[in-house]
């Protein structure tokens, strides 16, 4: 879902705060109101690597800490390679450390929250109904027999010549008939 009005986002963004504050995460704190305070509050890096590591099972993590004072877009790019793994589609580090596309940085995040409701593995933590739900797979089986009898059906559009009569109109370029 894009990101449109102010309240709209306001909203969005608390629900992926309540998400990723949730008690099954290890305490990441809480931003202060604001999208400058939530960019601020990812940008190092942590905050994402508690996310990515929340959604899959111990000692399986994807993303290792770095303890360096320059590695801050390295956990990003790192989360983002993780994210990617996990299967969505991933925001540019420059969206998030410039603040450029922030937007897309919070759509990433409820798109990550909502393929881990869906994948059902028992990793997810916080309220599903957050998230929007995916669709599933609904296959139809279908026999010849049904095929050919559905050609024989006339669609409500074909065979019918009712209400596309001239019958009452004017010529081109001529005045309309008051009576």
């Amino acid at each position: 879902m894009p990101f449109f009005g102010n309240s709209q986002q306001d909203g969005r963004l608390e629900i992926l705060i309540q998400w990723i504050t949730s008690p099954c995460l290890k305490d990441v704190g809480r931003p202060q109101p604001g999208q400058e305070n939530f960019q601020n509050w990812l940008k190092d890096g942590m905050v994402l690597y508690e996310i990515i590591n929340s959604l899959y099972p111990e000692g399986q993590a994807l993303v290792k800490k770095i303890q360096a004072s320059m590695a801050f877009k390295q956990m990003i790019s790192l989360f983002l390679h993780a994210a990617e793994c996990y299967g969505i589609d991933i925001f540019q580090t420059v969206d998030l450390w410039e603040g450029k596309n922030m937007a897309w940085v919070q759509q990433t995040l409820v798109n990550l929250g909502g393929l881990a409701v869906a994948k059902e593995d028992g990793l997810f933590s916080g309220d599903p109904n957050c998230f929007h739900k995916k669709s599933e797979e609904n296959p139809r089986n279908v026999s010849d027999n049904q095929l050919q009898e559905g050609k024989n059906v006339i669609g409500l559009q074909m065979g019918t010549n009712s209400g596309a009569s001239q019958a009452g109109r004017t010529g081109f370029r001529m005045p309309c008939q008051i009576l």
